[in-house]
């Protein structure tokens, strides 16, 4: 065989291993297209998980400054009523 051709042949087979590792192997495309798709799931749990955050921090703010949150957190939750109001429930 030519220099060359040997040259050419030995390119080929490293060309082809790389590829079947890279396609293959556990550290190939098939584990990065698992942890991409693992990525955009906590993504969107963290963004769910703020959000709850905000409403929660934004809540117990609004309880530390006013006694209106307090009262229409306690109508609403514990059925309490003001002395002297009377209650109707309305049932449909």
């Amino acid at each position: 065989m030519k220099p060359h051709a040997i040259f050419i042949t030995i390119l080929s087979v490293l060309f082809v291993l790389l590829q079947y590792k890279l396609w293959f192997s556990e550290a190939g495309y098939r584990q990065y297209a698992h942890l991409k798709e693992k990525l955009i799931e906590s993504t969107e749990q963290n963004m769910e998980l703020q959000k709850r955050n905000s409403y929660i921090a934004a809540e117990v703010d609004n309880l530390k400054r006013g006694a209106d949150a307090v009262e229409e957190h306690a109508r609403n939750e514990l059925g309490l009523i003001k002395p002297g109001e009377t209650f109707y429930q309305i049932i449909e």
